[in-house]
């Protein structure tokens, strides 16, 4: 009787290689900087590279589990909200007389409850859709924020804590050793565990990892959770590097965090996506909006031109992904 061999690796191929989102991402963003050494002859530097990061990669923290949330295929909108928040209570609470270190303990744990809550009723109300859920929790995290502090600012804070925004080690920014540090751990997590391969097991069908015994309820309230502590973190750097806070900081967070998910290869439909692609278009959305500062373009337009990329991002993604291709992406 002969012999069968089951092959459980697809075979390399070069053409597949070479064709992968993330290359066209990096190409994308070698046209950014190449558009941005135009503006400013001083562009390509080191320093350039080092500390231009620092003005966008507090958002950043937030993409790593947005992807989760969104390779599930679910989503959260309220995590720019549970930022103002949780900085408010930091910043009110330590002029109050709390410790700054316990202030800071008292952020995450607000971020954290926030994320659990969204994840909580996403469990027992099954029938409520995730956009409706956070939409109505992003309205009362922050409306929650405005009847602490008003419109008013908070401040004050300890010299040290501008560390966390501005400080560097070794001649790196501290917050992007941070970044590097949580790419390395949520890309372990998301490619090389189980629970990686559970959350796109449940983007791509629910039902059935529910019947292959899957416990999806508690990843989704993991997933939640940990969306929420990763609210606190943004919310630790963006306001060391402020200085101060308001119950209006990070607006538009969500739209940019996502849009970065999304142009970085991550379907919105739930169970494709690598980490690799977000990581690309975090930089590629932060140096162009860089580059398009240097010359005075309106906040406004930049969002005009992210929203444009994101658009084309999405068509090119849908040409490419066939239903043949979606397993192996």
């Amino acid at each position: 009787m002969a012999e069968m061999k089951i092959h459980t690796k697809q075979k390399w191929n070069w053409r597949d290689f070479f064709f992968q989102w993330e290359w066209f991402l990096v190409l994308i963003f070698i046209v950014v900087n190449i558009f941005n050494s135009f503006l400013s002859p001083y562009y390509f530097s080191f320093s350039t590279f080092i500390n231009t990061p620092t003005t966008f990669l507090d958002k950043a923290f937030l993409v790593f589990p947005m992807m989760f949330i969104l390779i599930l295929g679910s989503i959260d909108i309220s995590v720019a909200s549970t930022v103002a928040l949780s900085s408010v209570i930091m910043a009110v609470s330590y002029n109050s007389g709390l410790s700054m270190p316990l202030a800071i303990v008292l952020c995450f744990i607000v971020s954290t409850v926030c994320g659990f809550f969204n994840g909580l009723i996403l469990v027992k109300f099954k029938e409520l859709p995730a956009v409706i859920v956070t939409l109505s929790t992003q309205i009362i995290y922050r409306g929650i924020a405005y009847i602490i502090l008003g419109d008013q600012a908070s401040g004050k804070f300890p010299a040290w804590f501008s560390f966390f925004g501005w400080g560097s080690i070794g001649g790196i920014p501290f917050i992007l050793l941070c970044f590097i540090v949580c790419a390395i751990i949520f890309a372990i997590v998301l490619h090389k565990t189980s629970f990686g391969r559970k959350l796109y097991g449940m983007g791509n069908n629910i039902t059935a990892c529910v019947y292959s015994g899957v416990n999806t309820d508690q990843i989704i309230l993991i997933v939640f959770t940990l969306t929420g502590f990763m609210a606190g973190v943004t919310s630790i750097f963006l306001t060391s590097r402020m200085g101060s806070t308001r119950p209006n900081v990070a607006l538009g967070y969500e739209m940019e965090v996502i849009a970065m998910v999304v142009l970085g290869g991550v379907s919105t439909s739930g169970g494709i996506g690598r980490i690799g692609g977000p990581i690309l278009a975090i930089f590629i959305i932060g140096f162009l909006s860089y580059g398009l500062g240097l010359i005075n373009i309106p906040a406004q337009v930049v969002l005009i031109v992210i929203g444009l990329l994101l658009i084309l991002s999405v068509l090119a993604l849908k040409v490419r992904i066939s239903p043949k291709r979606k397993k192996s992406v």
